[in-house]
């Protein structure tokens, strides 16, 4: 009798994939320290994300197939598997690839995730979806994230979606690369500069550099100027790219004399930028900067002013100290979105240097390759806000020709006075102090009732070179429900600022704002959905008064929690 267990087995037919989609493919991943042990990349999927990525990379155009991702329901009824592949040195490693659904309830703990350990070999992983056990709570795919056993590991990641029985979509197109080096490569990036302006300044700082004298160059903004879309975020980011330029036509090393500051919060329009520029890039008075680039172009849809914030933020960094050559830099969403017509009249009026990627990437999109197409959306973006590597560095070198022009400039320019220009859109907060629990300017008195408690869980970011990420707004005030005391702020001031955190979390209440017993304005934490820092106009004037400011948990809110993170005063 033969063991039929010693024959060798047939393998199974092979299942049939069916018509499928990438959402990601040939992905640039970093599995940065999260103080856990583990290194991670997040890639979020909410808010459009995750439909955006099937248009950019899976070139989906069926709308019902867009609409359906969109919910989990809609997203259980249109996939079937979900297919994944890493690879990253060495090929023996592994990583738990998660899929995150968030929750009703709560977003980030009630919902599904999807857990599967994935070789880094480079082979495709699959995961049936009829063999999850899917929560009640389910709401909308969340966010992706790819976990390493250790930090620092860099790969590549692809994740498609092989589709139920009546869904079809478009084969993939073939992989693509961009010729930095090229001449229609260069005639793009000629494309960025929007205006030289007054080079004066910028010159000066290069020449300072040159001469091997301490110098600084500075970068402020939202989640672009962070690095998002970056790999990893804080080698690859369009700001070091920019940064390594400059101290290159300068003949310098990077970091000798030459300074990086990196001060990029995701999320924040230029209203929070105001307040938080004397902290995050002249700390606090040791850091006097030479060049600020200044990227809000993507975020100031959130600044309630209509740029009036931002043309006070230019004024602040143009007139403080250092006296800084700033530099307008206007980045682009995957939609060909940005404010760069409202914001150029500021940069306009004061003579700046300005760098625009819309201008430079944007109309070469819609041609086709043998038309004359140098990088296609799929290859500048990573998601549908944030540029990939190359779009970073596209970025970089929109800057780094402003720079050469200013190396190589030979005019005489006298300093612009911007003190004498009227401000094209209004610079009202130009002067803004923060307060905060740390910080107490002259004439400004805090009581801060039950506001007691230090939230140590506020929005952090990866700054200048780090990895580890750097919590904003330390010294802040946190109300706990255990003392239910009102907040108190009595300051003689034009206009005020409320600084305070968002939260995801139903832990977290609303509140309200009076000003002289009058109920100013109502906040609701939970509009942005994340953690999140955000700033709001309490009141504005055109003289100086006194007030006394309540902060206050709303009813029915007083058992939660509520932080504030400061104050932006304008005396």
């Amino acid at each position: 009798m033969t063991d039929i267990s010693l024959q060798p087995k047939a393998p199974k037919d092979p299942v049939k994939k069916g018509s499928s989609f990438f959402i990601m493919r040939n992905k640039d991943i970093f599995g940065a320290d999260i103080s856990t042990g583990k290194g991670v990349q997040h890639i979020f999927e909410s808010d459009g994300r995750l439909e955006a990525s099937a248009r950019l990379v899976g070139n989906i155009e069926d709308e019902e197939i867009i609409k359906l991702l969109g919910s989990t329901e809609g997203f259980k009824k249109l996939v079937r598997q979900i297919g994944v592949s890493i690879e990253a040195e060495p090929l023996t490693e592994t990583a738990d690839f998660c899929f995150q659904m968030y929750g009703h309830t709560d977003p980030y703990v009630s919902g599904t995730t999807i857990v599967k350990s994935v070789r880094c070999d480079g082979s495709e992983t699959l995961i049936n979806l009829d063999e999850i056990e899917w929560s009640g709570d389910d709401n909308i795919p969340g966010q992706i994230r790819f976990e390493f056993d250790h930090p620092g590991i860099c790969g590549k990641a692809s994740v498609r979606f092989y589709l139920n029985d009546g869904f079809t979509a478009p084969e993939p197109e073939p992989d693509e690369t961009v010729d930095l080096n090229s001449v229609g490569y260069g005639e793009m990036i000629k494309n960025s500069l929007v205006s030289a302006g007054n080079l004066r300044r910028l010159k000066k700082a290069l020449e300072k550099a040159a001469a091997g004298k301490a110098t600084c160059v500075a970068f402020i903004g939202g989640s672009i100027t962070q690095g998002a879309g970056a790999i990893p975020i804080n080698t690859n980011c369009y700001a070091r790219k920019a940064f390594e330029g400059f101290c290159d036509i300068t003949g310098r090393g990077y970091d000798d004399n030459v300074k990086y500051v990196k001060a990029g919060v995701g999320g924040t329009p230029s209203e929070l930028g105001l307040v938080r520029y004397d902290s995050d890039v002249l700390d606090n008075g040791l850091i006097t900067p030479d060049v600020v680039v200044v990227e809000f172009a993507v975020n100031d849809a959130g600044d309630e002013t209509g740029g009036r914030c931002f043309d006070s933020l230019v004024r602040k960094i143009y007139n403080g100290p250092g006296k800084p050559a700033v530099i307008l830099m206007f980045a682009v969403f995957q939609d060909d979105y940005n404010l760069q017509d409202r914001l150029i009249p500021v940069g306009e009026a004061y003579d700046l240097p300005m760098v625009s990627a819309k201008n430079c990437v944007t109309r070469q999109f819609y041609l086709k390759k043998e038309e004359g197409r140098i990088i296609s959306k799929n290859l500048y973006f990573y998601d549908c806000y944030h540029p990939t590597n190359v779009g970073h560095r596209v970025m970089a070198d929109g800057l780094i020709n402003l720079f050469e022009l200013a190396w190589s400039d030979t005019k005489d320019h006298a300093d612009v006075d911007i003190n004498k220009i009227v401000p094209p859109i209004g610079g009202e907060f130009e002067s803004v102090l923060f307060v905060d629990r740390e910080i107490d300017p002259v004439g400004v008195k805090v009581d801060c009732g039950g506001f007691v408690k230090r939230d140590n869980e506020t929005q952090a970011v990866e700054r200048n070179m780090n990895l580890t990420l750097t919590h904003e707004f330390k010294n802040n005030w946190m109300y706990d429900g255990s003392d239910r005391r009102p907040f108190v702020l009595d300051v003689e001031c034009r206009s005020l600022m409320i600084v305070y955190m968002d939260s995801a979390s139903p832990s977290v209440g609303n509140a309200e704002v009076y000003d002289n017993g009058e109920l100013k304005i109502k906040i609701d934490p939970h509009i942005v959905g994340w953690t999140h820092a955000n700033a709001l106009i309490v009141f504005e004037s055109d003289t100086k008064s006194l007030h006394h400011v309540e902060v206050r948990l709303d009813e029915g809110s007083e058992d939660k929690k509520f932080t504030i993170l400061g104050f932006g005063v304008v005396k």
